[in-house]
């Protein structure tokens, strides 16, 4: 069985999407419908833009997006066992899977991004990645802390993303440090993802979300939240919501997969950054590859 796994903020790079462009006719009118439907030719800065105005959550969260989903549209016989996406890929492995229509998610993807914005500007916050320790004493130490300071993205094994509060966060790292942490870096991120200080996010998102048409996808997804299979819509858009605030189960969703029966995980998107995961995740005989 194959997987399609689609990537998350991060992934962008000056260029992505242009061979695309270039090369197919079906994937120039979509990119051109998304000019549209956002109101500024994100093609431009996708195309040409620099590093730093790429990193701009309005113009990353549906440039990552408009890739993963456009790519997918170009694959001859697209007929995925299983989907799963990374944050923000969830919705584009929710189209990929035609739970949404493009046009629609393009539209939640612009307001989450704008929701998630406007929320690192009420609560100024940050992330860290903390390597080479065990995700249970990443918990302890984070619940120990005065503070908001939460486990946000499960990774992989000895990779976790904790997000919260500048002070809380500082000081789970110094802790963490302590405690036999290879690493416990600040992350060059605008604000505390999927954390409860992304709760003004979630509130504004939930609105959207509950008034967009969802369909039955073509195969389940495997959600961030609760890292199980989904094909109902209700649990669906459930899920979607409490996304922004809950971690990201990336680890348990792999394991998941796997023992449901994925032997190949395709990633469809722009970079490697889940293929690298998933054979930290996975078995060795497990195949990865790229689109």
């Amino acid at each position: 069985m194959t997987a399609y796994v689609f990537p998350g903020q991060g992934a962008q790079f000056s260029g992505m999407g242009k061979n695309l462009y270039e090369s197919s006719d079906s994937a120039r009118q979509l990119f051109e419908k998304a000019n549209e439907i956002l109101g500024f030719e994100i093609t431009k800065v996708m195309f040409e833009g620099s590093d730093e105005e790429l990193k701009q959550t309005n113009v990353t969260q549906p440039a990552i997006f408009l890739h993963s989903v456009i790519l997918a549209s170009t694959i001859e016989n697209f007929k995925p066992d299983m989907v799963a996406g990374h944050s923000l890929g969830e919705f584009s492995a929710l189209v990929a899977a035609g739970a949404l229509s493009f046009e629609d998610g393009l539209k939640l993807v612009s307001q989450r991004a704008d929701a998630m914005q406007r929320a690192c500007e009420i609560n100024p916050s940050t992330m860290a990645a903390i390597l080479n320790l065990d995700d249970k004493v990443v918990e302890d130490i984070c619940a120990g802390i005065d503070g908001v300071v939460v486990a946000a993205n499960y990774n992989c094994p000895g990779q976790l993303v904790i997000s919260g509060s500048i002070e809380a966060v500082t000081e789970a790292c110094e802790q963490l440090k302590a405690a036999g942490a290879k690493r416990a870096l600040i992350l060059p991120v605008g604000g505390a993802f999927h954390s409860p200080l992304m709760e003004p996010a979630r509130e504004e998102l939930a609105k959207a979300i509950e008034n967009t048409t969802f369909s039955t996808p073509t195969c389940p997804i495997y959600q961030n939240v609760n890292a199980q299979p989904s094909s109902d819509v209700a649990t669906i858009k459930a899920n979607l919501i409490a996304q922004l605030t809950a971690p990201v189960r990336w680890t348990q969703s792999v394991q998941n997969m796997v023992a449901d029966g994925a032997t190949k995980f395709v990633e469809c998107g722009p970079g490697k950054v889940l293929q690298g995961l998933v054979k930290k995740i996975a078995p060795p005989e497990i195949e990865t590859a790229g689109v």
